[in-house]
């Protein structure tokens, strides 16, 4: 089935022993067939899905653009740039996406990649400026299609479409079904290969309803956090304000937590999901943006502490946990005074909360700051070297590590990071003296938050 030899240790380069039925089943339809339309739940593995079978198709002798991903959003464009780098299959990417530097991204693009990752707006306006050649584009794969129509990227991605001249081969890809695929796409009679489970119980997902006595949930939310052993969370609500003050609350009964929504800026929403990701705050407080489309861990928790207006966002929440066949549970907290939504069957099992309530514990890590990154020819054995020699840290205290452009970060045990930073005080990496220290939090004070109910 995969042709080109670089593939060969792709599926070991990603940690498989082997791929899952929808995505043995989607490389050998992406490869033999114009149009295929993907629909598979979010964690299942689409990304790999849709990448491997690039590797086959793609020429190695070329030097030009031989494939463009558009995406909704910044974080789902990151989050197959990483995957397409684990598989290290030797070709090229870029992502380009608003809020990254634009002399940057010209800069990756003038010695072309064969794979250009990229929300709509960004990517059409680097076409406007003649970044990068699309004639030799021959697959073009729509991500989350459905979420980039909902955001109102008609006329970019239409636009964007109208200047590949030589697609050969369209992948539209959604965890949603039944969803209207525009004509500008040209993806005409797809192969539909429909991996969507027809009743919620198949994916292993349980819902809990957790009753508030009082309007305010907050109560609620922190015992239920304190039921839960201390594994990690994400917590849902519907609007920015009522995100910010729910971590400043928690944060204030000393669970230590972080939010994330559209309105902060790039570094800050970055920043918090490095520190969710890594293991340095196990609580994330966060709106709709964080449904799909994010590199964040296997969740067995997800907490509605609103429910959503609409069904589809209420699945895409949940799709945050019970992925690739696991168990997970998602909880609402609902009190009497709420509108119950249409979509929900409350004669579900009430969650009963444990006597004798702790705190969770604190987080085994914390996000270690580094004011270096890829552009200042930093990478990961430079900082586990340093760390390592001259911090003296051991294997096991260092945990996940991401190189940025310009910054790093690095998960360091808790109880590690000050002798850490003591150690390493004064001295050069690679010849040079770069700012070390622990990343602070995305936290609002009470005075800057807006308290909504």
């Amino acid at each position: 089935m995969i042709r080109n030899p670089r593939s060969t240790n792709v599926i070991l380069n990603l940690g498989f022993d082997k791929l899952n039925e929808m995505q043995e089943t989607a490389q050998e339809t992406i490869l033999n067939n114009p149009n295929t339309l993907l629909l598979s739940p979010t964690g299942s593995g689409k990304t790999v899905a849709f990448l491997l079978p690039l590797v086959s198709l793609f020429d190695i002798e070329s030097r030009r653009v031989q494939c463009l991903i558009l995406v909704p959003s910044r974080e789902l464009a990151l989050q197959i740039e990483q995957v397409w780098k684990k598989m290290a299959t030797g070709y090229k990417v870029t992502v380009c996406y608003g809020g990254h530097s634009m002399e940057t991204e010209i800069n990756n693009l003038s010695q072309p990649p064969a794979i250009v990752i990229g929300t709509p707006g960004r990517i059409a306006d680097h076409l406007e400026r003649g970044s990068f050649e699309t004639t030799a584009v021959q697959t073009l794969i729509l991500d989350e299609f459905d979420k980039s129509l909902q955001l109102g990227f008609h006329d970019e991605m239409a636009f964007i479409i109208s200047k590949l001249p030589h697609v050969n081969k369209r992948v539209l890809v959604s965890a949603t079904a039944s969803i209207a695929i525009p004509g500008y796409t040209g993806a005409v009679s797809p192969t539909v290969l429909d991996f969507i489970p027809e009743k919620e119980g198949e994916s292993g997902l349980s819902l809990k309803l957790v009753v508030s006595k009082e309007k305010d949930k907050m109560s609620m939310l922190f015992q239920l956090i304190c039921s839960l052993h201390s594994e990690a969370a994400l917590i849902f609500c519907n609007h920015r304000e009522a995100a910010e003050r729910i971590s400043m609350l928690l944060n204030q009964c000393k669970i230590e937590t972080t939010y994330y929504h559209g309105g902060m800026d790039q570094d800050e929403r970055e920043r918090a999901l490095i520190q969710f990701r890594n293991g340095s705050v196990n609580y994330l407080v966060t709106t709709d943006l964080a449904a799909r489309g994010l590199d964040i861990p296997e969740m067995k928790h997800v907490i509605h502490y609103h429910l959503p207006g609409k069904a589809e966002e209420f699945t895409h929440r949940n799709g945050r946990t019970a992925r690739m066949l696991q168990r997970g549970t998602a909880y609402i907290i609902y009190h009497e005074s709420e509108k119950k939504a249409d979509y929900l069957d409350y004669d579900m099992p009430v969650f009963a909360l444990e006597q004798g309530l702790k705190l969770p514990k604190s987080p085994l890590f914390k996000t270690v700051y580094i004011s270096g990154g890829k552009k200042n020819k930093l990478n990961k054995m430079d900082i586990v070297g340093f760390f390592s020699q001259v911090g003296q840290l051991e294997k096991d205290d260092i945990g996940l590590l991401e190189v940025k452009d310009f910054v790093s970060f690095a998960a360091v045990k808790a109880a590690k990071v000050n002798d850490l930073l003591l150690r390493i005080k004064d001295q050069k990496m690679k010849g040079k003296k770069f700012k070390i220290e622990v990343a602070r939090y995305v936290v609002k004070r009470e005075e800057e938050v807006k308290k909504t109910k």
